[in-house]
């Protein structure tokens, strides 16, 4: 199947100001995934922003970037508190998961050694790959890959990521081109994530971020299933 495009309302890992007034704009289209960080915007937008998508029907997603355990918990609670769908994101830790466990927002964390901001992923495939195996062990709903933010290959890392879980593998980070979402889509990827790239319009040039969004979203009505 297709991987399911994610788009994002922030760009270079931060929430945009007018995230509000670029949803409404855009609520109308067919595009079902809506999320953001949890860094750009003070926490009482983020409710209002998040009703707005949830209102619309759309399925939402908050993306922690900050690193510490307390960051990422405040995010699980920000999340629940907000009406989010899935928290993606943060360096996982058992209190979040804990904290999850019985709540409806579903829980995708990072698999591997993530630093810096923007989010940087490094380490051997191998030690990634054992990695999110224990995080499938543990019970997470699906995991959040920087497949092109990472240090050594990442096609190979998507591939393997992807091979050996069994949980939904959401590429998140630097896909400004369709060669990799053709990857994503070759690797049985669940799904992507698109922000900055919109908003930098890499797919249309002289287009609006409408423009840039629809154009994915036509190219994979097209072409989002492997021959």
């Amino acid at each position: 199947m297709k991987p399911e495009l994610i788009v994002m309302l922030t760009y270079n890992d931060k929430t945009v100001e007018n995230a509000m007034e670029l949803f409404n704009s855009m609520r109308d289209t067919p595009v079902t995934h809506w999320g953001f960080k949890d860094a750009g915007v003070p926490h009482d937008k983020v409710k209002r922003v998040v009703d707005a998508m949830n209102g619309a029907g759309k399925t939402t997603y908050l993306e922690v970037v900050s690193l510490s355990e307390a960051e990422g918990l405040a995010g699980a609670k920000l999340a629940v508190g907000c009406g989010f769908n899935v928290l993606m994101g943060t360096v996982f830790f058992d209190s979040i998961n804990d904290y999850l466990k019985n709540k409806t927002v579903k829980y995708y964390p990072f698999p591997g050694h993530v630093h810096s901001h923007p989010s940087i992923l490094d380490g051997t495939i191998e030690e990634i790959v054992s990695h999110a195996r224990s995080l499938e062990a543990k019970g997470v709903d699906g995991l959040d890959l920087l497949t092109y933010r990472y240090t050594g290959n990442a096609h190979a890392l998507l591939n393997t990521v992807v091979k050996i879980t069994r949980v939904p593998v959401v590429s998140a980070g630097s896909i400004g081109a369709y060669d990799r979402i053709m990857e994503v889509r070759d690797a049985g990827a669940w799904g992507f994530t698109i922000g900055t790239a919109f908003f930098e319009k890499q797919f249309v040039p002289k287009g609006t971020f409408r423009d840039n969004m629809m154009a994915v979203w036509d190219w994979l009505q097209d072409n989002g299933r492997p021959d």
